[in-house]
């Protein structure tokens, strides 16, 4: 009947009746129509797997051979998937908070098993009452967390999650505002929030101290003094009046005359001083062509400031990775030009609106090269969380954001790439059909780290050392005579050898056979650079750009929204790139190129002191 359910509590005093409780178990899943066996972590994994090799499994066209097959582990389902508010994602911790209970204050796995010692040795019925209500226990507690994610995943409760109006879950990235060092205060209290406003250390000593402490109104006169732009003009210049309009040849309509002044600064050889020029030009109005005429291009599409000031706060943003706030501090404690944050915030959209054609450039470069260095890495927004990938050569590096991990991005950015692709190991690289090689870095920490985990495992230490020895002499080869295709390719014969040893011994530990069966999943992938010239071994250079989006990150403190990281992405490529080609990268900022081969071609020598200003 639905909605109903069925214990079965199969017992075996001793060795003797265990097949007989296996035999009995197959049968109660043979009388079911369309089971499905749900178990939580691994022990299950292995009770089925040593039960079937010592008592037999069912035929192969049987039910019950089926539903072993296809057995749920719930903890794949809930890793790395759903977040319960608990220590761990153990059984007990998870199904508690869910509102379970075990009649034993002290119930865990450890405790059954003295349990079942005390039992044999006693028969004292009580242990056996206690070992049957724990599994009916862990089995209604399974049975519970099952029905919890049953619920999150369908479609009415996913609604209610991204509406945000479920009030037991919240969407990963939507609660990844909740990590940010300053998050907003919201109450549905009324005058709490007007309340918690008010308490604002700025608002208080700006609107309230100030009435009672002289020291204080003097301090906020001065501040409000130091931030008013300077207006003293270093030059002025006059443009002479239009005469004809460009495209038509016509004379333009006058419309009147036009001064604006713009904010800049200036570079000598060993400082930085600052910069305002007053422009006098007349505003024309063609009727033919429909177009404003005589309006100079230095305002355009900088605004009130100049494209050196521009790019000395896109270097500081961007290179020297400042917060915005702390640019506008540094540029009015030292110009006095009255920079806002806001107008921060603005240069930056439009430097990287200007440079955007620039990673593109970028990136075609790479697709068409013969190496890609891969990688990514999670970044936290104002309101989500999403990814950045990174894609680097020796020469190029381009980084672009997106919401999930899915492969569908990496396919489609690379999908005309033909050279080989240096990778980790994540399975979303490998939908390129590109030759591929893992990075080897990767490949040693998981090695490493299944050795100290089995310090007992023989078969393992010999396994991961046999693979050492030969690894060490490919590396002492790249160090004598670089990553050369004709010094290299003599240790084929040595990595054919490996995987003949490795093919023909049968290994008995778990974790040796993990190991090589992940050695012969990624037999094409481990060793591509010893048939390839300048192929590293490893992801180093994706690696080394993933660090300097880490020290930008900190700097954004997760307070970027999606548009806002995109544009940090869009400099940081042109950064990058300019450092791996020996280019300085305020240096190619002011020099108004977008090309960066074309400007590495001119500029061939990195400068190493401040470009000295051309006006």
């Amino acid at each position: 009947m639905a909605g109903s359910a069925i214990q079965h509590s199969l017992w075996a005093d001793g060795p003797a009746d265990e097949k007989r409780a296996w035999t009995d178990f197959l049968g109660v899943l043979a009388a079911i129509d369309k089971p499905v066996l749900i178990h939580y972590g691994s022990f299950e994994t292995t009770f089925l797997r040593r039960m079937s090799e010592r008592y037999g499994e069912p035929t192969a066209d049987s039910p019950p051979t089926k539903v072993l097959a296809a057995a749920i582990n719930l903890v794949s389902v809930i890793f790395a998937q759903i977040y319960f508010p608990t220590y761990s994602n153990g059984l007990k911790d998870v199904g508690a908070w869910l509102g379970c209970k075990w009649s034993s204050v002290n119930a865990s796995g450890t405790h059954s098993i003295i349990w079942r010692m005390r039992w044999e040795s006693s028969g004292e019925p009580a242990l056996k009452q206690s070992l049957i209500t724990y599994n009916a226990e862990d089995c209604q507690a399974l049975q519970t967390v099952t029905e919890t994610l049953v619920r999150l995943g369908c479609s009415d409760h996913r609604a209610g999650l991204e509406n945000g109006t479920d009030s037991t879950a919240v969407l990963a990235e939507q609660s990844a505002s909740k990590a940010t060092l300053w998050p907003s205060f919201s109450s549905t209290v009324d005058g709490f929030e007007a309340i918690n406003k008010a308490a604002r250390w700025d608002f208080q000593r700006d609107k309230v101290y100030i009435r009672t402490d002289k020291l204080l109104r003097r301090i906020s006169e001065a501040r409000r003094a130091s931030e008013k732009r300077i207006t003293r003009v270093n030059q002025e210049m006059i443009y002479e009046r239009q005469a004809l309009c460009p495209e038509c040849k016509k004379k333009p309509e006058f419309c009147g005359p036009g001064k604006k002044t713009i904010y800049d600064i200036r570079f000598s050889r060993y400082g930085i001083r600052r910069w305002v020029v007053t422009y006098h030009f007349s505003v024309y109005w063609c009727r033919r062509c429909h177009r404003s005429l005589g309006v100079p291009d230095e305002f355009k599409p900088w605004g009130l400031f100049g494209r050196r000031l521009v790019m000395f706060s896109i270097y500081q943003a961007i290179e020297l990775c400042m917060p915005q706030h702390s640019i506008a501090q540094e540029v009015n404690r030292f110009f006095g030009l009255g920079l806002q944050q806001g107008e921060v915030h603005r240069i930056k959209a439009r430097a990287a609106e200007y440079y955007r054609d620039t990673r593109v450039r970028i990136l075609d470069k790479l697709v068409k090269g013969d190496l890609i260095h891969a990688d990514e890495t999670p970044m936290v927004l104002k309101r989500k969380r999403g990814y950045v990938w990174v894609f680097a050569g020796f020469h190029e590096v381009a980084y672009f954001f997106t919401e999930t991990r899915e492969g569908a991005f990496v396919e489609q950015t690379l999908k005309d790439f033909k050279g080989v692709l240096v990778s980790d190991f994540y399975a979303a690289y490998d939908s390129l059909s590109c030759p591929q090689q893992k990075c080897l870095i990767h490949l040693i920490r998981d090695l490493n780290d299944d050795v100290l985990s089995h310090p007992y495992d023989e078969e393992l230490k010999e396994l991961v050392t046999t693979f050492a020895a030969l690894l060490r002499d490919i590396v002492q080869t790249v160090d004598r005579w670089g990553l050369k295709r004709r010094f290299l390719s003599r240790h084929m014969a040595g990595v054919e050898r490996f995987y003949r040893t490795i093919a023909k011994k049968v290994y008995r530990s778990e974790a040796s056979v993990k190991v090589k069966e992940r050695f012969e999943k990624h037999q094409n992938k481990l060793f591509t650079f010893l048939n390839y010239d300048g192929v590293p071994w490893n992801n180093n250079n994706a690696e080394h750009a993933v660090k300097a989006l880490a020290r930008l990150r900190r700097a954004i403190v997760g307070l970027s929204t999606t548009a806002g990281i995109e544009e940090y992405l869009v400099l940081l490529s042109i950064c990058q790139t300019c450092k791996y080609s020996g280019l300085d990268f305020l240096d190619f900022l002011l020099s108004g190129e977008k090309d960066i081969g074309a400007y590495a071609q001119e500029h061939g020598k990195r400068r190493t002191s401040a470009p000295v200003d051309p006006f």
